[in-house]
């Protein structure tokens, strides 16, 4: 076999999405876009690393860029009596797999693919239909395919329970119903992927699941500006269906606007976009918001990261865990004052920001958030883990206000909100160009991904390295309520 031809289980599941991702990741390569997000492959191979150890004593296949030692080591241990082998490697015909965890079951083994997730999926299967397979034309007695995922319900008390952590589902029976759509799925990408001119192939929902495309843009260059999949919140499918009856531009979207349905608010996004509208401002609506805050007025913004591994007794797999906050506190005549809090790297930040919280937000006041659902739910949260605390914790919570209301209901709408009202759209609509209130002017921490990766890996830094982390991440957080409170001041400014 070729090179290309070549399978391993992360190409065929690649493949399986679509093929010509694996053409263009061998002639094409510079068109990639990095779509893959670094904390979640440190989440996998974290949980695959503990995974390991779940049903006991292990023996490890070392990596090796030459598969044959792999798989001569992995025999080594069959032969050994090993009865568990983690990364067990097998090889036939050009096809190559590495098994998370071999279990010995008896006189056969079987196959434990371990996933960072929290729930079962359509191409967790595939990956384990394929895994049985390569075994299997190995001569290997497979048993039972299990799928090893996180169990979101898992709370942390004391030392890791990885039987808490882990939950196991048995995919034997569609693995084996499986076989031989695999092989015949085998043949099929490899005698797509053998040609050497670029084969064609349209676009459609395979371009976003199981995983956005990384030649997303590349494939859709032929798009119009403008097009269906602008469109803010439409669903893939329905966009997809559209492109493919040619209604692609708004232009056609218009045109067949009866035929499709289209919604008020898509209608108002392509013919604001068309005409280059001005804003729009409905000034009643937008006094009635204004006039259910009161003053001082505090700004605020949470900052949070997530655990596969739940490091913290009381917390979750994946739970958002506030680690910063920002407050910026406006008097009726505009006066502002800011504080903030950043927790201790490598510590359990929960106690000590909500104590400083209810300091910092006096009983019976407004607080202010953009999209409040989040930072209600991290008090709520905080309030039901520190009893002690509810009580000034629930006060911010019921006196909250959502500064995103006239967006989402469309009582202030520009053209330049491309049809959306998170903040991120919002903001440089208000005010295009101002570099003060620019992300992208920001040193190291951009967007709430990049805090929180930021935070979570804080402790693998030197010290004059965290230094630099901290005030990236105070400039990031203290922006994201600095630009709150000039969004309220370009409202009020409309209404005058």
């Amino acid at each position: 076999m070729s090179l290309i031809t070549d399978l391993s289980k992360s190409r065929y599941c690649k493949g399986f999405q679509c093929p010509k991702i694996l053409w263009l990741d061998h002639y094409k390569p510079e068109e990639a876009e990095n779509n893959l997000s670094e904390t979640v492959m440190e989440n996998g191979n974290l949980v695959g690393d503990l995974a390991r150890s779940y049903f006991g004593e292990y023996s490890l296949v070392e990596f090796s860029f030459d598969k044959s030692e792999m798989t001569a080591k992995t025999q080594e241990f069959i032969d050994a009596g090993a009865e568990n082998i983690a990364e067990a490697a097998f090889m036939t015909d050009g096809l190559y797999c590495a098994v998370d965890i071999l279990h010995k079951n008896g006189d056969g083994w079987d196959i434990v693919e371990v996933k960072s997730s929290t729930h079962l999926t359509d191409i967790y299967i595939e990956d384990m239909s394929f895994q049985y397979y390569v075994l299997t034309s190995c001569g290997v007695n497979v048993k039972r395919v299990f799928n090893m995922h996180i169990n979101s319900s898992y709370v942390r008390k004391g030392e890791l329970d990885l039987k808490g952590l882990f939950t196991i589902e048995d995919c034997t029976d569609t693995a084996k119903e499986k076989l031989a759509s695999v092989a015949e799925r085998v043949a099929a990408i490899r005698k797509y992927i053998s040609v050497t001119e670029e084969p064609e192939r349209d676009i459609d929902t395979y371009c976003e699941k199981p995983y956005e495309c990384a030649y997303k843009k590349y494939c859709g260059r032929h798009l119009p500006d403008h097009n269906v999949f602008d469109l803010a919140g439409i669903q893939a499918r329905t966009a997809y269906k559209h492109y493919h009856n040619g209604i692609v531009s708004y232009e056609d979207l218009l045109a067949n606007a009866k035929k499709i349905k289209l919604s008020d608010k898509h209608r108002r996004q392509i013919e604001a976009t068309l005409n280059n509208s001005p804003d729009e401002v409905d000034k009643p609506k937008i006094n009635e918001f204004l006039d259910t805050l009161t003053y001082p007025l505090y700004h605020l913004d949470f900052e949070t990261f997530q655990q596969a591994v739940p490091e913290f007794d009381g917390v979750s797999p994946y739970q958002q865990i506030p680690f910063q906050y920002s407050l910026h506190i406006e008097q009726a005549d505009g006066t502002l004052e800011h504080k903030e809090f950043l927790a201790k790297e490598g510590t359990d930040p929960r106690r000590a920001l909500a104590e400083q919280l209810v300091k910092d937000i006096p009983k019976g006041v407004c607080s202010l958030a953009f999209n409040m659902s989040f930072e209600k739910k991290v008090i709520k949260c905080l309030a039901e883990t520190f009893p002690d605390l509810a009580n000034g914790l629930m006060d911010i919570y019921e006196n909250m206000h959502d500064l995103m209301i006239p967006f989402r209901e469309q009582d202030y709408y520009s053209a330049a909100m491309q049809g959306s009202y998170s903040i991120k759209y919002v903001l440089p609509a208000l005010y295009p160009d101002d570099p003060e209130l620019d992300y992208h002017n920001l040193e190291g921490v951009h967007n709430g991904g990049e805090a929180s990766a930021a935070f979570a890996e804080m402790t693998s830094h030197t010290p004059e390295e965290i230094a630099v982390i901290r005030a990236n991440l105070l400039k990031y957080c203290g922006l994201d309520t600095y630009a709150m409170v000039k969004v309220l001041r370009k409202l009020k400014e409309a209404v005058q």
